[in-house]
C-alpha cells in the first residue's frame, strides 16, 4: 500500500495554501501527512489589499497588480515544490470589495493552477477556531482572530466550536474608520462588541488570540519582560498584564513603538489600533487570561485535509512520535519505557501521564550528537520544536526531563530557561523521570529485550530494582549510583535483587 506520507514518486506529500488577507498575501507549503503541522516554506508580502475600502469599496488597482505578481510567483514556488493542493483563501477584503469577484475571476485567468476559494465571515471564523484547536485542543473561552479587514470572534467550549461572528474592524478598517486616531477606534471597538450575544460567555476563562497583530504585541511583552522562551505560540499572560501591555501600546506614539524592545516595523501602524481591540476584548469577554496562538486559518485548512482517524490523534503525543520517528535507535523502546516507568508515578494525572508518554518518545533523540553536548542539544531540540502542540510547561518540562536522561549537571546553566518556567514539584517530577530514563538505558543499551530483563517496583520506603540476571543485566557501579540517584529524588531507600 502506498505510504500516504509520500507520492507514487517517493516525495513527500505536500500541500500549499496562500492566506489572501486584507492586509498581507502569504504562502505556506506544509509537508508530510501528521497531525501538526510541518511548515518547509513561510513568505509573506505585505500588500494592505483593505487599505481604502472604507472610502471606496473597491480593490485599489495597484495592489490587485501587486497581488497578482506574488500570485504568480507563489504559483511557480508550488509548482517547484511539486505541492497538491495549491489553493487560496481570500478573506475580509476579497469578500466586501464591490469588484472582489473580478479579482477573483483574474487570478483565475492569469494564475489557473490557483484554486480560489473566498470565504464567508463564519466559514473564516470557524477555520481559525479549527487551526487554534489543532495546536490547543481543549480551548475554552473566546477565540479572537485578527486580521486586516475584520474581526472573527468564535466561543470555544472545551475543543467544540460554537456559535460565531464576524465584525468590521480589522486594523487597516478600523484605522480608517477612526480616522487615524486610537482614542476614536475604542468607541467604535466597544459598539461593535456589543453586537455579540456570547462574547460575555468567556468571563474568567480564556480569550485565544490569533493574528499577526495580536502576535506582535506578544513578541513585544516577551521582549520587554525578558520571558525566557521566545516561542509566541502558547504564550500565556494574565489579565492584568495584557491589560497593561493594551494600554502601553496603545496609549504610546509611533517613534515610541519603533524603540519598543521586540516591535515588529512592519506593525508599526496597526500595533496601537491592535492594542485598543486587545482592550475592548478584555473588558468585553471579562477573560481572565490571555493564550497567543500562531495557528490560525491556515493551520485550520491543513487539518481538514487529514483523514479522521489522524485528526483526532492526541497532538502532544503525535508531535512526540513524529520527531522519534527516525531520530532513535529501536522505535519500539519507548513504548516499553513508558510501561516500565509507571511505577514510579502512581498518582499522575492525565496531563501528567501524557508528558510522561511523550518523555519516553523524546528520551533518545540526542544518540547522534557529540557526547560532549549531547545533553544540551537534546534539550534545545525538544525545547524549540516546532510542534503546535506544546504549550510552555511542556516544552520546558521534557526538555529538562530529557537533558537530566542525559546526565545534565542539575544546576547546569542551559537548563535555566526551562526551571524558571516550571513550578518546583514539576520540576522535581522532570528529575525523576529524566533519572529513571537514565537508568533504563544504562540496563537496555536502549534495547527493549534487556529492559524486560528488569522491573522496577515502589515499596514503602524502599525502591526495588529486580534484575534476571541470566539475561545480560547486572548490577554495576554505573547502576548502582543511577538508582541511588533515583531513589532519592522520590525519597526511598534503594534495593537491587538479582533472580
Amino acid at each position: 500500500m502506498q505510504d500516504r506520507q509520500s507520492d507514487m514518486t517517493g516525495r513527500r506529500l505536500r500541500r500549499a495554501v496562500v492566506d489572501l488577507g486584507s492586509n498581507s498575501v502569504r504562502l505556506v507549503v506544509f509537508e508530510g501527512e501528521s497531525r501538526n503541522p510541518v511548515q518547509i516554506f513561510n513568505e509573506k508580502a505585505v500588500l494592505r489589499l483593505a487599505r481604502g475600502l472604507i472610502h471606496t469599496n473597491r480593490l485599489e488597482p495597484a495592489a490587485m497588480d501587486e497581488a497578482m505578481v506574488v500570485l504568480r510567483r507563489y504559483a511557480t514556488i508550488a509548482a517547484a515544490m511539486g505541492a497538491a493542493p495549491f489553493e487560496a483563501l481570500a478573506t475580509s477584503a476579497v469578500r466586501d470589495a464591490a469588484n472582489g469577484a473580478e479579482f477573483v475571476a483574474r487570478i483565475g485567468r492569469e494564475v489557473p493552477n490557483l484554486a480560489v476559494t473566498v470565504l464567508s465571515g463564519d466559514a473564516e471564523a470557524r477555520l481559525s477556531a479549527e487551526g487554534v484547536l489543532c495546536g490547543i485542543p481543549a480551548a475554552d473561552g473566546i477565540l479572537a482572530d485578527l486580521g486586516g479587514g475584520s474581526l472573527e470572534l468564535v466561543r470555544l467550549a472545551h475543543g467544540v466550536i460554537g456559535p460565531a461572528a464576524t465584525l468590521p474592524v480589522g486594523v487597516i478598517r478600523l484605522a480608517e474608520r477612526a480616522g487615524g486616531e486610537p482614542a476614536r477606534a475604542r468607541a467604535i471597538v466597544e459598539e461593535e462588541l456589543a453586537t455579540v450575544p456570547f462574547a460575555q460567555e468567556g468571563a474568567g476563562g480564556d480569550l485565544y488570540l490569533s493574528g499577526g497583530a495580536f502576535r506582535a504585541l506578544a513578541r513585544i511583552h516577551i521582549a520587554q519582560t525578558s520571558y525566557p522562551l521566545a516561542v509566541v505560540h502558547h504564550y500565556t499572560i494574565g489579565r492584568d498584564e495584557a491589560r497593561d501591555l493594551a494600554a502601553v501600546v496603545g496609549e504610546a506614539s509611533r517613534k515610541l513603538i519603533e524603540r519598543m524592545p521586540g516591535a515588529s516595523r512592519r506593525r508599526i501602524e496597526d500595533l496601537p489600533f491592535a492594542a485598543v481591540i486587545l482592550r475592548r476584548l478584555l473588558r468585553a469577554t471579562g477573560a481572565g487570561r490571555v493564550v497567543f496562538s500562531a495557528n490560525g486559518l491556515r493551520e485550520g485548512w491543513f487539518l481538514r485535509q487529514l483523514p479522521q482517524a489522524m485528526r483526532e490523534q492526541d497532538p502532544l503525543i503525535a508531535a512526540a512520535r513524529d520527531l522519534a520517528i527516525g531520530a532513535v535507535r529501536d522505535p519500539g523502546l519507548p513504548q516499553v519505557l513508558i510501561e516500565w516507568t509507571k511505577a514510579l508515578f502512581p498518582s499522575e494525572t492525565a496531563n501528567q501521564l501524557r508528558l510522561r508518554e511523550a518523555a519516553c518518545w523524546y528520551s533518545d533523540i540526542g544518540y547522534h550528537e557529540h557526547p560532549e553536548y549531547r545533553a544540551e542539544q537534546a534539550y534545545l531540540r525538544v525545547l524549540r520544536q516546532t510542534g503546535v502542540a506544546l504549550d510552555h510547561h511542556a516544552r520546558a518540562f521534557l526538555a529538562l526531563t530529557v537533558a537530566l536522561r542525559y546526565e545534565a549537571a542539575s544546576d547546569a546553566g542551559f537548563l535555566a530557561s526551562a526551571r524558571s518556567l516550571l513550578a518546583m514539584d514539576a520540576a522535581r517530577r522532570a528529575e525523576a523521570l529524566g533519572a529513571a530514563l537514565r537508568l533504563a538505558y544504562t540496563l537496555s543499551a536502549g534495547t527493549p529485550s534487556l529492559l524486560a530483563a528488569a522491573s522496577l517496583a515502589a515499596k514503602p520506603e524502599r525502591l526495588i530494582l529486580t534484575l534476571d540476571a541470566s539475561s545480560g543485566v547486572f548490577a554495576g557501579e554505573a547502576i548502582n549510583r543511577r538508582l541511588a540517584r533515583l531513589a532519592a529524588l522520590i525519597g526511598l531507600e534503594p534495593e537491587i535483587i538479582s533472580v
